[in-house]
């Protein structure tokens, strides 16, 4: 699965962007510790992260699902 771009622009405002890659396929943003109210909602094809900024992004083609835990969203297959 392949990390939007606007998603990687996200480490501008403080987050890391990894990619881990399993059997399915993971995309795992860490926010950082001061995030942990983060939300997230799924508009269309579009997602949306807010916090003390608002991130959106285009879901990736593939993704099957969206948590946010703690600070940490994760797009996985």
């Amino acid at each position: 699965m392949r990390v939007p771009q606007s998603l990687k622009d996200v480490d501008e405002h403080r987050a890391i962007v990894r990619t881990y890659e399993d059997d399915g396929g993971a995309i795992v943003v860490d926010f950082g510790p001061a995030s942990s109210e983060l939300a997230v909602d799924i508009v269309g094809d579009t997602v949306i992260v807010t916090d003390d900024e608002q991130v959106e992004f285009e879901l990736p083609t593939g993704a099957s699902d969206v948590t946010v835990n703690n600070g940490v969203l994760t797009i996985t297959e």
